[in-house]
C-alpha cells in the first residue's frame, strides 16, 4: 500500500519486525538472512477533518448539477501538499473507506517517476488498461489509449487514484466519462484546467497525531516521560509525517538517546542542508539526522540506491550497486527500512518464492540523488550502474531458462549458475518477472538514455525481450516489446549499427501491421530494407523485401505486392534457397490469383510444385497442385483442373496427411460436380469424411483459396510470414 512509503506519511505503522523466512528464489537456506516482514497492521493517524471533508465533497452538488446539466465526467478530488506531507497516505485511507462503494475496484497510477520526470500519459493509460484486464494495442498513441481507457471504464464504478500528478495535462486525458467513477488526484499544487475539481490542501499533522506517529516508531516510554520535548520535536519537524518517521527511526536505533537529545540535535542542524532546500527544511534536517547516524557501508548503500530504476529494488539490486554480498545487502536493506529510509513492498506471490522488494520513498529520491553526486565520483557511479545492469541481465537469462528445464543442455546451464540467481520453478520465475517488470522496463529505458553503456543496454533489452516472450507469449507481451524494440532502434541509430537498426525496424513493423497500422508498417519496412542493404545482410534484405510485399498485399495493391515478392524471389534464386523459393512462388501465385491474372498465377503455382518436388516435400507439392487446379478451373479449363486435382490427391495420399487428403478430395468433388459427374463427387466426399473421422480432425476441411496464408503455400509449416506474423523480426534481431 502507498501508506508504507515515507513520502505519504501519516500511517501509524510500527517499524518492521524481523523473522526468518522460508528459502525463496535467489537464496539458499544458508544464504537467506532474516528479512523484514513489513509493518504491523497499519492504522491511519490523524487527518480526520480532511477525510470528512473529502467524503462530503463526493456527494456535494457540482457546477453541472447546479446548472441543471448531466455530469459529463467523474467527480475529481484533489489532495494537494508537499512531498512528505502525508498526501498519498490520505488518498489511500480515503480509498480504503470507499472500497465497498466502488465494487469494480481501485486503480492506482503514479504520474511522476523516481527521477522526478512526469510519466508519459500513454504509458499510464497502457498500465491502467492492463490492470483492468483489457487488451492493450501495441504501439498505440496517447489519444487511442486514453480513448480505450475511457471506453473500458464506461458502465463501471471504479475509484482511480492518480498519485503525484505534475499538472492538469497529466490528469485530464485520464478522466473517465463515467459519472459513477471517482478520481482522487494527488499533487503538489492546484490542477488548473481540470473542471470542478475539489481541492484539499494539507499542512502538518496536528500535535496529538504527530506525537502518536512518533511514538509508533520510537516507542511509548521516551515520549511519555517527556511530552514537552516530544511536542518540541513535532514543532521542529513542522508536523510533516515523513520527517517524523525519520526522527522516530533515529530514536528506535538509539535506545539510549532521549527525546530531548533529538530535539537538541535537530536545532543544531543548519536551517537548510546544501542541495536539499527544495525538499523543505524539516524533511531535509530529519533526513540529514538519519543519514549521519548510519554506519559508512550502510550510508554508501543508501545513496547508491538513488540509481535504482523506478525507485524499486531488492537485495540483488543493492548488492550489485554497492558491490557487496547478497546477505550483507539484505541486512542493510532491513536496517534502512527499520530507520524509515526505505519502505517494504509486498508483491503478491502465489508460490511464496518472491524475495522482498523495497521502494525508495519519493520525497527522499531528490535528496539521495544530490547526495550521490556529492559523495561519489562519476566513474564510481557508472561502475555501480554497470554492475546493476549486468546482474539484471544474468537474472533475466535465468528467468528465461526456467521455461526450458526439459532441455538437458539448459538444465546444465542452470546448474552452473550461482545459487542466488536460480529460480526454483517456472512459476516462481514468471512471478518474479511480473513483480519486477516496472523496474526492469525502467532499467532498460535509463540504460539507453544514458548512452555510456550501450553494449549492456542492448544485452539487457535483448534478455528482457526473450524473457517476456518466453513467459507471457508474443501477443500478451506485445505492448512491452514495442517499447523495447524502440529502445533497440535508438541505440542502433546512435551507434550506427545498420543490421541492428534493420532488425528493430522489422520488429516494429510487424507489431504495427498486427495492430492494423499497415501504412506505418510499410514505412518501417522500407527503412529496414535500406539499413539491411547498408549492412550487406542477405537475410535481413530478404526479410524486408517480403515484408514490404506483404504490406502491399494487405493494402490490396496486388501489382506492387507481386513486384516486391518477385524481387525477394530473385534474391533467393541467386542464393539457391529452394525452400524459400517454393514459399515465394506460392505467395506470387496467391497475389496473381487475387488480381485475376490466371496465367501468371498458374505459372507460379506450377513453379512452386516443381520446387516442392525437388525438395521431396509431398504435403507442399499436394497443396501447390491443389491451388493450381483451382486456378485452372477459374481460367475455364475444367478438364486440366480435374487431372491436376487427381494428381494432388495422389501426392496427399503419399504424404500420409489425412486432413490434407480430405481437403483435396473435397475440392475434387466440387470440380466433378461442375463437370456433371455427381456420383464420383459423392464418392470423394464420403472418402473425405472417412479420412476426417479416422484422423480425428475437427472442423471443416477445405482446400485453401489461392493466397490463403495458412494452407495455400507449400514448403512451410505455417504458410507465409506476412507483416503481422510473429517471429520474423526476432530472427533478424538474433542474427
Amino acid at each position: 500500500m502507498a501508506e508504507r512509503t515515507v513520502e505519504t506519511g501519516g500511517p501509524a505503522a510500527a517499524p518492521p519486525e524481523r523473522r526468518l523466512p522460508a528459502p525463496g528464489a535467489g537464496m539458499s537456506p544458508r544464504q537467506t538472512p532474516a528479512r523484514a516482514t513489513g509493518p504491523a497492521p497499519e492504522r491511519f493517524v490523524g487527518r480526520l477533518r480532511e477525510l470528512k471533508e473529502l467524503r462530503e465533497d463526493i456527494v456535494r452538488a457540482g457546477l453541472d448539477t447546479l446548472s441543471g446539466r448531466k455530469k459529463p465526467r467523474s467527480r475529481v478530488l484533489l489532495i494537494a501538499g508537499r512531498p512528505g506531507s502525508g498526501r498519498t497516505a490520505l488518498a489511500e485511507a480515503l480509498a480504503r473507506q470507499l472500497a465497498t462503494e466502488y465494487p469494480d475496484g481501485v486503480l492506482r497510477a503514479r504520474l511522476t517517476g523516481a527521477d522526478g520526470a512526469p510519466v508519459p500519459t500513454e504509458r499510464t493509460a497502457r498500465a491502467l488498461l492492463a490492470e483492468l484486464g483489457e487488451p492493450v494495442p501495441a504501439g498505440a498513441l496517447e489519444d487511442e489509449l486514453t480513448q480505450e481507457l475511457r471506453a473500458a471504464l464506461d458502465g463501471r464504478r471504479v475509484l482511480l487514484l492518480l498519485d503525484d500528478a505534475a499538472g492538469a495535462e497529466q490528469v485530464d486525458p485520464l478522466l473517465p466519462d463515467e459519472p459513477d467513477c471517482l478520481v482522487v488526484a494527488v499533487s503538489r499544487g492546484p490542477l488548473t484546467g481540470v473542471p470542478d475539481v475539489r481541492p484539499c490542501t494539507l499542512g502538518g499533522l496536528d500535535t496529538a497525531a504527530a506525537v502518536e506517529l512518533l511514538e509508533r516508531y520510537a516507542g511509548p516510554t521516551r515520549i511519555t516521560c517527556d511530552p514537552v520535548a516530544a511536542n518540541a520535536v513535532v514543532e521542529e519537524c513542522g508536523g510533516q509525517p515523513a520527517a517524523l518517521v525519520l526522527v522516530g527511526g533515529w530514536l528506535a536505533a538509539r535506545t539510549k538517546m532521549t527525546i530531548v537529545d533529538v530535539a537538541k540535535r535537530l536545532r543544531e542542524l543548519p536551517p537548510a542542508v546544501d542541495g536539499y532546500e527544495n525538499a523543505g527544511r524539516p524533511l531535509a534536517r530529519a533526513f540529514w539526522l538519519a543519514y549521519e547516524a548510519l554506519p559508512p557501508p550502510a550510508a554508501r548503500t543508501l545513496h547508491l540506491l538513488a540509481l535504482a530504476p523506478a525507485g524499486l529494488l531488492d537485495a540483488h539490486t543493492a548488492s550489485a550497486l554497492a558491490g557487496s554480498s547478497l546477505a550483507t545487502a539484505q541486512s542493510a536493506l532491513e536496517d534502512l527500512t527499520t530507520r524509515g529510509l526505505l519502505r517494504l513492498e509486498a508483491p503478491e506471490s502465489a508460490s511464496g518464492a518472491l524475495p522482498p522488494q523495497y521502494r525508495v520513498p519519493g520525497c527522499l529520491a531528490p535528496l539521495l540523488g544530490a547526495l550521490l553526486q556529492a559523495q561519489e565520483r562519476p566513474a564510481e557511479i557508472e561502475l555501480a550502474r554497470a554492475r546493476m545492469l549486468e546482474r539484471t541481465v544474468r537474472q533475466l537469462h535465468s528467468c528465461r531458462a526456467a521455461t526450458e528445464r526439459n532441455d538437458p543442455a539448459v538444465r546444465r546451464r542452470i546448474e552452473q549458475l550461482p545459487r542466488p540467481l536460480r529460480f526454483p520453478s517456472e512459476r516462481a520465475a514468471e512471478e518474479w518477472l511480473r513483480a519486477r517488470l516496472p523496474a526492469l522496463l525502467a532499467a532498460a529505458r535509463l540504460a539507453v538514455e544514458d548512452g555510456r553503456l550501450d553494449t549492456l543496454a542492448r544485452r539487457l533489452v535483448s534478455a528482457l525481450t526473450r524473457a517476456l516472450t518466453a513467459h507471457l507469449g508474443p501477443e500478451a507481451a506485445a505492448p512491452e516489446l514495442y517499447g523495447l524494440h524502440q529502445l533497440v532502434l535508438d541505440v542502433a541509430r546512435r551507434c550506427e549499427m545498420p543490421l541492428e537498426k534493420a532488425a528493430a525496424l522489422l520488429n516494429l513493423g510487424d507489431l504495427d501491421a498486427r495492430g492494423g497500422r499497415t501504412t506505418e508498417a510499410l514505412d518501417r519496412y522500407r527503412q529496414a530494407l535500406q539499413s539491411a542493404r547498408e549492412a550487406g545482410d542477405p537475410y535481413a534484405t530478404s526479410r524486408a523485401l517480403e515484408s514490404i510485399a506483404a504490406a502491399h498485399q494487405q493494402l490490396g495493391d496486388w501489382q506492387r505486392a507481386a513486384d516486391w515478392y518477385r524481387r525477394g524471389l530473385e534474391l533467393r534464386l541467386t542464393r539457391g534457397e529452394l525452400a524459400d523459393e517454393a514459399r515465394l512462388y506460392g505467395r506470387l501465385g496467391a497475389v496473381h490469383s487475387y488480381a485475376g491474372q490466371w496465367a501468371e498465377a498458374l505459372r507460379d503455382w506450377r513453379a512452386a510444385a516443381a520446387a516442392c518436388r525437388r525438395l521431396r516435400d509431398q504435403p507442399g507439392h499436394a497443396r501447390a497442385l491443389s491451388e493450381a487446379a483451382r486456378v485452372l478451373e477459374h481460367a475455364g479449363r475444367p478438364r486440366e483442373a480435374l487431372r491436376t486435382c487427381l494428381e494432388a490427391v495422389e501426392c496427399a495420399k503419399g504424404a500420409g496427411d489425412a486432413r490434407l487428403e480430405a481437403a483435396v478430395r473435397l475440392r475434387l468433388a466440387d470440380t466433378l460436380e461442375r463437370l456433371g459427374d455427381p456420383d464420383s463427387a459423392v464418392e470423394h466426399r464420403r472418402s473425405a469424411e472417412r479420412l476426417l473421422g479416422a484422423g480425428g480432425g475437427g472442423g471443416e476441411a477445405s482446400a485453401a483459396p489461392p493466397g490463403d496464408a495458412t494452407a495455400g503455400e507449400p514448403g512451410g509449416p505455417g504458410g507465409p510470414r506476412g507483416p503481422g506474423a510473429p517471429g520474423g523480426g526476432a530472427q533478424a534481431e538474433a542474427r
